[in-house]
């Protein structure tokens, strides 16, 4: 019999571990153990609320088609200038005043400017996502599990939509809708190539795995083999690359509307904004903070959010607890079991392959009487 030990070098003395025991998981479907590890990391959970936080606001302030908002302006009203333009948000005491976010040149309000475009940003974000993740899904399932000719077809295809200047096309669209949903639909349509190739790659793979084979013995059709059998074992790779597009789009949105070739007039976004105040960077700087801002604050929790969801559905992400480690009574140490490791020579190669295999079933020491009995 033999032992696998495994070799770390955070925990002090540089001392194996025996892996964890599953009591954490013990009797718990896939889900809601991908659910506890998602949730025990920080900074996903913390992005979810942010990110929510940020779309309750932007719909709440202003409304959004027959829900009205709180705020008192509209993102096309005009009122006449306060103050020069300058913010009136006070953090003590709290205070968001007549205009918190200033106003711009014409006296627009920054704050329902801002917040619009925040909406515009997560619309193109979701819409994106989702299609993007759709086409990806299909084209990238049907090349990795039927081959041959229906996968040379498919990254044929595939390769020739890579070619596509996505940027100058999609500017081409935004020109001719004049609207964000056209311009969402055309982003999705052209960013789901690298989806398919991810896919593909997963689906290569897990159509050759035992409980694939299985489940073509048992009579199982295709569909039932691609939707049942091996599509949830590859969600983990879908939804983390889902998540980078998503991030990706709201920066390929900011560029387009930047250079005026995305969201037209009268409607607005985070770029747009950017690109309409750019000559007035040097006096009236605040007219960039505040877009540049929710631009950033949603590409991090979308990005934070993609690194969670990787932790929970790869297991390998695991993260070593050394204090869990030096109180566990199952430490190797204190069961004497790895007696053998800790007084191994160190080094390089030495801690590199000391504590990985240790063979139980032969005798410990090299005496004359062990080499008797191997004869």
């Amino acid at each position: 019999m033999t032992t696998i030990l495994e070799n770390t070098a955070d925990v002090p003395g540089g001392k194996p571990v025996l892996p964890e025991k599953p009591e954490e998981t013990r009797g718990l479907s896939q889900g809601q153990i991908v659910r506890k590890r998602f949730f025990g990391h920080t900074g996903a959970v913390v992005s979810i609320f942010v990110l929510a936080a940020v779309l309750v606001l932007s719909i709440s302030a202003i409304g959004l088609g027959p829900i009205p908002g709180w705020w008192k302006y509209g993102y096309t009203e005009t009122p006449a200038l306060m103050n020069g333009g300058h913010p009136t948000l006070q953090l003590f005491p709290f205070s968001l005043g007549e205009h918190p976010f200033g106003q711009d040149r014409v006296g627009r309000d920054m704050f329902a400017m801002t917040l619009r475009g925040a909406q515009i940003s997560l619309f193109v974000m979701i819409v994106v996502g989702a299609i993007a993740a759709l086409v990806g899904v299909l084209i990238g399932a049907s090349a990795g599990f039927f081959r041959g000719k229906t996968e040379a077809i498919l990254m044929r295809f595939t390769d020739m939509v890579i070619i596509i200047p996505a940027l100058i096309a999609a500017a081409v669209v935004a020109q001719a809708a004049k609207g964000p949903v056209l311009l969402a639909i055309f982003l999705g349509l052209v960013s789901w190539t690298g989806m398919a190739r991810l896919v593909r790659g997963d689906f290569l793979s897990l159509r050759e795995r035992e409980f694939v084979d299985a489940a073509r013995l048992a009579g199982a059709s295709n569909s039932r083999i691609i939707f049942k059998h091996i599509l949830p074992n590859a969600v983990g790779v879908i939804t983390v690359n889902t998540t980078l597009l998503m991030s990706a789009a709201i920066l390929t949105e900011t560029a387009l509307s930047y250079v005026g070739l995305g969201i037209q007039a009268p409607d607005t976004s985070l770029g747009k904004l950017i690109s309409d105040n750019q000559a007035a960077f040097s006096t009236r700087p605040w007219l960039f903070w505040w877009p540049g801002l929710f631009i950033v604050v949603i590409c991090l929790t979308i990005n934070f959010i993609g690194d969670g969801l990787r932790d929970a559905f790869d297991p390998r992400q695991k993260k070593l607890n050394v204090r869990r480690v030096k109180e566990s009574p199952d430490r190797p140490d204190a069961q004497g079991v790895p007696a053998l490791v800790n007084n191994a020579p160190s080094g390089p190669s030495s801690a590199l392959t000391s504590g990985l295999y240790q063979n139980l079933d032969q005798p410990a020491d090299g005496g004359e009487g062990n080499e008797e009995t191997h004869r």
